[in-house]
């Protein structure tokens, strides 16, 4: 129910002073008291407001009024104006000063803060320089309360209202009537939807330079962001331009050229020509992949020679560990051994993790320094498991930190890396924006080793590095091809290669580790899945329902991630008394949850507990991080998670939303990830979204046991659809263009000539 009220702050409940969360009691001229909640910049004890919001139901706290707008007023008063001067708002104001202000101007004392403050050198214990400051502290408030309210005229909520203004401050309404799309760029949550819809308000034309800029920008970030592509075809740019904006550019050649011509100049976009394309990219990836093309060629070419046998220190691990290497694993390990950047490339089961132990293993004896990175906390705890040494995430190996509010890593090309060998796995996820980073740090002379298969699923961010990279076919790249872990009645690996062939996997029930479940109602299916997950394999397995991860392509639907959460969570972790719990959007999220991280926060607190024991602090979690619910902490919303690499993170309210149910998540989110068993749901959907590469990924993830639940007819489907959505990116090329620019001057790369392989 919609309501609108007016009255005085009586009381606040609580507050939080971080993102402006507040619960308090406006009590109305006829005394009523009317609980409030919702975000405000400021607010104290004594303020007159009229809020609007919808009346809601809180099931412990009961009837509250959920505010979307609302407008400040001086309190007119006495018992208003006296708690607000004195509710500590202003400081140096207490509760008896602020009786003396008004004992001695009554309902005038605001009209004298504005146009006179000098008069409050009158008042007992005010000097002049005191007057000031209560006259500036009161000025400031109304700045900030004319600013959001300002803000709010053009339909933009309280929440982000709030967080506009403590970006901007006194000039927001400045800067925003100058150029509203400026908040794109400037304010996360602001899309180009939300801004235009503010500029229309202000009566932005529909054709104007200032409109096809910010659509043009706003499409070039959002498709490296949601597409991966660090380009655009201009054509390709101009038709998603032309519908976004509700007008066809073609129309208007010149206004597009001039528009063109000045992001050029400022400069925010690179514009060039590739395969007689003419194509634009922001400046940013541009320079991205030029300084990782040229990092690659540079680390590759300036390779320090170890004197080594070899042939001899390989045979001695075979010995050692009782193995044997196949040709193509020989060759990687000795181009490792040769060259500055090596690429070992392999599905499950072709020996890539006993690779890196027997580079590593041969490296380390002769007094080099290793270190060992991967993307995710999970990935790079399982590189550690495999190898028997320490592993980092690339975050925490560069030594991430935040510089005021700034995101930053304490090595980088100013402080290098103290390492002679960088081994990477897991590199099909790594963005362009994280190599760069990594590079930079790494100083000339280290050896690279970057590992990980070709066919997994891109990374979510921009670019496309380790396809370009081998594409590029300028770094030694090692393929493994034979199947080196399986044994006799285990089908995971050999099925993964099958399906990566494009061929249906071998569907045996009787195997101890491949299983499906052919059905085709979707309704049947969510049930299997819940009942597999919370009682059959656990039985079969002997492990916990925490070791088993339900993974989906699609979040909607019966059968899709959301309602398996919903699901799962009732039936694993139910409503409990003394359990607390919050609701977050449309979800409820309550101790012992399993909960992953879906954006990259910078910012977040948390404490790593060390393995001697020891603790940390920290800040950041990072997309796709997994970890337990702790502890909730209802009064002051605030949430602690417990994530797989020993972080203990802190949320409030305002990063609640950036946290989800995680017993069911999507495939893409579980790149870099292993799991003791994988339930994957066969869903119909879109051909874009399901097809080989999502099952490839989806199987690969399995370290014990997967099952497949669904139809054979979508798991056929499934197989034999190859597409894969193709990026825009020019990390290939410029490799290219710079492995020839050495060759010129330097006359050419070190590379391996064992050519040995599949």
């Amino acid at each position: 129910m919609e309501l609108s009220a007016k009255g005085s702050v009586s009381a606040i409940v609580y507050r939080n002073e971080e993102n402006g969360y507040t619960v308090f009691d406006l009590q109305t001229a006829d005394g009523e008291d009317i609980t409030c909640v919702g975000t405000f910049a400021t607010l104290s004890v004594g303020v007159a407001l009229n809020v609007h919001g919808k009346m809601t139901t809180h099931k412990i706290y009961g009837e509250q009024l959920a505010v979307d707008s609302y407008t400040v007023c001086d309190p007119t008063s006495e018992q208003g104006i006296i708690k607000y001067l004195g509710s500590g708002l202003i400081k140096g104001v207490g509760e008896v000063t602020a009786r003396n202000i008004y004992a001695m101007f009554g309902n005038d004392t605001f009209g004298v803060i504005e146009h006179n403050p000098m008069l409050l050198a009158k008042v007992k214990g005010i000097s002049q320089k005191k007057a000031m400051d209560i006259a500036n502290a009161v000025s400031e408030l109304k700045v900030m309360q004319e600013q959001i309210m300002f803000l709010q005229s053009y339909g933009i909520t309280v929440n982000l209202a709030v967080k506009i203004y403590n970006i901007y401050k006194s000039e927001t309404k400045a800067l925003v009537l100058a150029n509203p799309y400026r908040l794109i760029d400037d304010v996360d949550g602001v899309g180009f939807l939300t801004a235009d819809k503010i500029a229309k308000s202000m009566g932005v034309e529909p054709i104007s330079e200032f409109r096809v800029r910010a659509a043009m920008v706003y499409v070039l970030k959002d498709s490296a962001e949601k597409q991966g592509n660090t380009y655009l075809v201009f054509d390709d740019l101009m038709s998603v331009c032309s519908d976004l904006l509700g007008e066809d550019l073609s129309q208007h050649g010149a206004l597009v050229e001039d528009t063109v011509t000045k992001l050029v100049l400022e400069p925010a976009v690179k514009v060039f020509e590739t395969e007689g394309q003419r194509c634009i990219s922001l400046v940013k990836y541009y320079k991205l992949e030029k300084s990782i093309a040229s990092r690659l060629i540079t680390l590759n070419k300036d390779a320090r020679r170890i004197p080594i046998d070899a042939d001899s220190l390989v045979a001695q691990f075979e010995k050692l560990h009782k193995i044997t290497f196949h040709a193509s694993q020989l060759g990687a390990v000795k181009s490792a051994l040769v060259n500055g950047v090596t690429v070992i490339t392999g599905g499950p089961g072709t020996g890539k993790t006993t690779i890196i132990k027997c580079i590593a293993e041969i490296l380390s004896a002769h007094g080099l320094r290793l270190e060992f990175c991967a993307p995710t906390g999970r990935a790079s705890k399982r590189l550690a498991q495999s190898t028997g040494s320490d592993a980092k995430t690339i975050h925490r190996l560069l030594g991430f930190e935040m510089h005021g509010d700034k995101p930053a890593f304490k090595y980088n090309r100013f402080n290098t890396l103290p390492c002679d060998v960088l081994i990477v796995d897991e590199l099909s996820m790594v963005d362009v924006n994280v190599m760069y980073s990594l590079l930079s740090a790494v100083e000339n002379g280290t050896r690279l080793v970057l590992v990980g298969d070709k066919d997994q699923l891109p990374s979510v961010g921009a670019g496309n590095v380790l396809a370009d990279i081998i594409r590029s076919g300028v770094i030694e790249i090692r393929y493994l091809t034979h199947i080196y872990r399986q044994s006799e009645d285990s089908l995971i690996v050999s099925n993964a290669h099958l399906i990566n062939k494009g061929k249906m996997p071998e569907i045996n029930n009787q195997s101890r580790d491949f299983f499906v479940m052919n059905m085709s109602d979707f309704a049947q299916v969510a049930d299997t899945v819940v009942e597999l997950v919370t009682k059959r394999l656990p039985r079969f397995t002997e492990l916990p329902s925490s070791e088993i991860q339900v993974l989906g392509a699609l979040k909607s639907g019966v059968a899709g991630v959301e309602n398996l959460n919903v699901r799962l969570q009732q039936a694993l972790n139910p409503r409990e008394y003394g359990k607390n719990e919050l609701n977050v959007g449309k979800s409820v999220i309550r101790e012992g949850d399993r909960v992953m991280q879906t954006v990259n926060n910078y910012e977040l607190p948390f404490v790593r507990i060390n393995e001697e024991g020891t603790m940390s602090d920290g800040t950041g979690v990072f997309n796709g991080d997994i970890g337990v619910v702790r502890r909730i902490d209802r009064a002051n919303g605030i949430v602690e998670v417990f994530f797989d690499d020993n972080r203990l993170a802190t949320y409030t309210d305002r990063e609640l939303g950036d946290l989800q149910l995680a017993y069911a998540i999507t495939i893409h989110k579980s790149q870099g990830s292993e799991f003791e068993v994988v339930v994957v749901p066969l869903v119909s959907g879109p051909p874009t979204i399901i097809n080989k590469n999502l099952l490839y990924t989806a199987i690969t993830r399995a370290k014990r046991a997967v099952v497949l639940v669904g139809s054979k007819k979508i798991l056929a489907m499934m197989v034999h659809n190859n597409y894969i959505a193709a990026r825009t990116t020019n990390l290939c090329r410029f490799l290219q263009e710079e492995n020839l620019l050495h060759q010129r001057f330097f006359g050419g790369v070190a590379t391996s000539d064992d050519d040995d392989g599949d």
